[in-house]
């Protein structure tokens, strides 16, 4: 009773806020009577609920995996993602290329609350490889992305505190840190770059459990579609710690093509593996 009460006051708080900064957002101000625990809330809401009822996405991917010494290697897949109501959205990656990683597929069911679902199928063993909430840190396919980073971002992922806000290439961006609810989660905060205009977000630093910086996030190239949703171009995540890192290239986005609850499940996760 208690936990369902405590959830119905963050959700009332959570909806106020969201309206007061979705208003003042194109003007770059803020609500001053709020804390800045509710500040960095109600930015991470409205940025959330900027983007809702794209209902399922379809897009090409290619992976560049660069070794500290610059020297590349791509793998070319395919993704799908569903939006689901009152819990975090759904996805399946598939890769095609190259040989050694074809037909390796990847599902995942994020959730608002809890730990998220995950499956690896891994085509030369020909099973299916559930991610443990405790590896969920781990790295994906050998790239800079952890299981974690590859989650919808969900509000109550995480607690808030507006930093400040400041020039981020021309742009200017809210500076949110988001500090992990789940124990297991591999990162002690991450720092936001959201920006006043179409609540996007531009970077993301990564704290290790150490709080020390390990990687940088960074987003180019927005387009909008269907009038209402942003997404990028490119993806480059930065580990400084190793001095590797990661882009995903993103070309042939399509959105209400149709996907439905059916088409993320472990069977078609082994079909779409073929």
């Amino acid at each position: 009773m208690k936990n369902k009460l405590m959830n119905k006051v963050f959700t009332s708080l959570a909806l106020t806020a969201a309206t007061t900064v979705s208003m003042a957002a194109h003007a770059s101000e803020l609500d001053a009577s709020l804390t800045p625990e509710q500040q960095g809330l109600a930015i991470s809401q409205a940025s959330k609920d900027s983007d809702e009822g794209w209902q399922d996405m379809q897009g090409e991917m290619n992976m560049v995996l660069r070794n500290k010494q610059g020297q590349e290697s791509v793998r070319a897949v395919r993704m799908s993602s569903l939006e689901v109501q009152g819990d975090g959205d759904k996805s399946l990656s598939v890769f095609d290329e190259p040989r050694d990683v074809k037909g390796t597929a990847f599902l995942s069911f994020s959730h608002a609350v809890g730990a998220d679902e995950q499956w690896l199928y891994l085509p030369a063993l020909k099973r299916v490889k559930r991610i443990a909430s405790r590896n969920k840190s781990g790295p994906f396919m050998g790239s800079e992305f952890a299981y974690e980073d590859l989650s919808s971002f969900e509000v109550e992922k995480y607690t808030y505190k507006y930093v400040g806000t400041e020039a981020c290439g021309e742009l200017q961006c809210y500076v949110v840190e988001n500090y992990p609810v789940d124990k297991n989660s591999g990162y002690t905060r991450r720092i936001a770059w959201i920006d006043t205009a179409e609540l996007r977000a531009q970077k993301v630093d990564f704290y290790d459990r150490k709080n020390s910086l390990l990687k940088t996030l960074t987003y180019e190239g927005y387009k909008e579609y269907e009038g209402k949703h942003w997404r990028p171009d490119l993806m480059k995540m930065v580990n400084h710690q190793s001095g590797k890192s990661t882009d995903l290239a993103w070309s042939g986005y399509r959105f209400k093509t149709g996907l439905k609850d059916a088409d993320f499940n472990k069977n078609t996760l082994k079909r779409a593996g073929r």
